[in-house]
């Protein structure tokens, strides 16, 4: 649902409904993991417009590993291929062909 603006959205219910489940906070964990050693090697900088996606989603039994980590831009790590009419294609990201 759309929020008019900020004061509409009932952030402590999201936290207590979704992002403050274990099993979320473990998820955010191993993200923020991943992107730490990420900047540690130098591919990513705060502020840069990239994501460090996993080429194997953590989701789908990927691993917090370095070799399933790839850097890629915050919009290609995040949309989605869409139909004409904006409907989703699939349930995953659009990804370049490369």
């Amino acid at each position: 649902m759309p929020y008019k603006d900020k004061s509409d959205r009932n952030y402590k219910k999201e936290y207590a409904n979704y992002q403050g489940k274990p099993a979320q906070k473990k998820a955010r964990a191993e993200r923020n993991a991943a992107r730490r050693e990420m900047m540690k090697a130098g591919l990513v900088h705060k502020g840069d417009g990239k994501d460090v996606d996993h080429r194997k989603a953590l989701s789908q039994g990927g691993k917090n590993v370095r070799s399933n980590f790839r850097v890629e831009t915050a919009h290609d790590n995040r949309s989605f291929d869409r139909n004409a009419d904006h409907s989703l294609k699939t349930n995953r990201p659009f990804k370049k062909k490369k």
